[in-house]
């Protein structure tokens, strides 16, 4: 059995003016959901949330799920955002393409002001809380985005066989907070149990829960926080011991299971700090052995249990982020190379940096599997073709871009979040974008090629890239006969 991303069916009519502004947008949306429902009804919600990163002034849509002879699509990693952020960068190509715009200063004219912004997202966002034009405009000078593409133009008119593109996208990810039960139980030697409903699945779930139980706990005595850290265990809980685990989704079951703990370690430390004073006025040494044994022959209850419930004003939250990568495409074989990606990301206060980072990397490269590499095919029966290694391509150590740099922004304090912290797990899977419009990029410098040799069938730059824009994709629009159509050219110029 196999579920897959839903494939999809766009067709939109946009209005625009001279100057790249987008005044109007009209989405008809055709969403493959196989042969049952699955968790496609959520499907259209998260692609229209993700499409709304740019301003298109009136947006309306029509969205249908469709039935198929196609096993069942199910949810992976930003499921619907994903297509809808690249939905919105394929509009955005065509209007550059329309105009004979640069692509990135159509972007910049329709990225959201505070204002639009709030908007469209129900005012969700406070007052410099709105990251993204700053992270653009920083992007755009640490990866030296201008005079790469300088550098780019003037390679592609050097190159005849390698052709180079660039890209510059930014995303706006809606998360949204989860209720999530904790528990912990300080043990009689002790040693601290931790209970919490979200699942570990190499996110660092348990990382972060661990460090919020050491921080929490290290109130009663700050100094203790790193012995703490030693003492704890997290172990899987179960639907007995967690009756309202929910579900592990959305990027946001992190922090819940953090708050949960910090919202049980507040009630333990609530009934050990009077017992921690207690002792420190009879004189007696007191460290975190001696406390716990104290309160064991007290009979003080060592055990707390929560259940965090999000406020409603503070359920759902934006985080932004932008990517620049560059290409280069072989005219001859369509193989695309990743020579750079530079990344900005917000992460509000990151819990645990080295954890968001690995984070932020592996959602990245798991996109440009998405939109370079994994091809889903099946036959006229509805069955998988591409069912082994063999047919279907992962990301491997070569898709990693070969100059990766990741920079996590710190945008400060929001008292409405926890620890001020935002989702590092899925957003930035949809800056992968940035591989697919710089290889489209890179496709249409060889197109214009071909113009220059006068041998181009159609437009330079009204063409659609396919998702994933594998070898073959690549190469047929670079042209399935390039080399026979610069060998003609040369003759031509000899014949002259």
């Amino acid at each position: 059995m196999t579920g897959g991303r839903h494939p999809m069916k766009v067709t939109y009519s946009v209005g625009f003016k001279s100057s790249g502004k987008i005044t109007a947008l009209h989405l008809d949306l055709l969403i493959n959901a196989g042969i049952s429902d699955d968790v496609s009804p959520m499907l259209p919600l998260n692609v229209i949330k993700a499409l709304k990163k740019y301003d298109w002034g009136a947006l309306s849509f029509d969205v249908k799920l469709c039935k198929t002879n196609l096993t069942s699509k199910s949810a992976m990693r930003a499921p619907g955002e994903v297509q809808g952020s690249y939905i919105a960068e394929a509009i955005i190509e065509h209007v550059s393409s329309s105009l004979s715009m640069e692509v990135d200063s159509v972007r910049n004219k329709n990225v959201h002001t505070f204002e639009s912004l709030n908007l469209v997202y129900d005012n969700i966002v406070s007052v410099g809380e709105y990251t993204l034009p700053s992270i653009m405009d920083k992007l755009a000078v640490s990866s030296s985005f201008f005079q790469r593409s300088k550098m780019i133009e003037q390679f592609n008119q050097k190159s005849t066989w390698k052709k180079r593109g660039i890209s510059r996208v930014p995303i706006v990810y809606e998360a949204t907070q989860q209720p999530k039960p904790g528990k912990v139980s300080i043990l009689q030697d002790g040693s601290i149990v931790v209970e919490v409903g979200g699942i570990e699945i190499g996110q660092g779930l348990w990382t972060k829960v661990k460090q919020m139980t050491a921080y929490s706990l290290g109130l009663i005595e700050s100094s203790w926080a790193k012995e703490l850290v030693e003492k704890i265990r997290v172990i899987q809980a179960d639907t007995l011991s967690m009756v309202q685990g929910g579900y592990t989704a959305g990027s946001t079951a992190s922090e819940s299971s953090c708050e949960a703990v910090r919202l049980c370690c507040n009630v333990l430390v609530e009934r050990l700090s009077p017992l921690k004073k207690k002792l420190q006025e009879q004189n007696v040494s007191v460290d975190w052995p001696t406390l716990i044994r104290q309160a064991q022959m007290e009979s003080v209850n060592l055990a707390a249990n929560s259940y965090y419930v999000p406020e409603s004003d503070s359920t759902s939250y934006l985080t932004f982020g932008a990517a620049v990568s560059e290409v280069e495409i072989d005219t001859l074989t369509g193989e695309t190379t990743i020579l750079q990606s530079d990344i900005i990301y917000d992460c509000g206060q990151s819990l645990n940096p080295a954890v968001d980072m690995g984070q932020i990397e592996g959602a990245f490269v798991q996109g440009i599997g998405f939109f370079m590499n994994e091809e889903y095919l099946t036959n006229d029966e509805g069955l998988m073709v591409s069912n082994s290694t063999w047919t279907y391509k992962i990301p491997t150590i070569d898709t990693i871009p070969r100059n990766f740099n990741v920079h996590v922004v710190n945008s400060g304090h929001h008292e409405k979040r926890v620890l001020s912290s935002k989702a590092s797990g899925e957003p930035p899977l949809l800056l992968a974008a940035s591989v697919h419009c710089a290889a489209r990029a890179a496709v249409k410098a060889a197109r214009e090629q071909l113009k220059q040799w006068d041998k181009l069938d159609g437009s330079v730059s009204e063409f659609y890239l396919d998702v994933p824009a594998i070898l073959p994709v690549v190469k047929t629009q670079c042209g399935l006969d390039y080399v026979e159509k610069y060998l003609e050219t040369l003759l031509a110029q000899k014949s002259n």
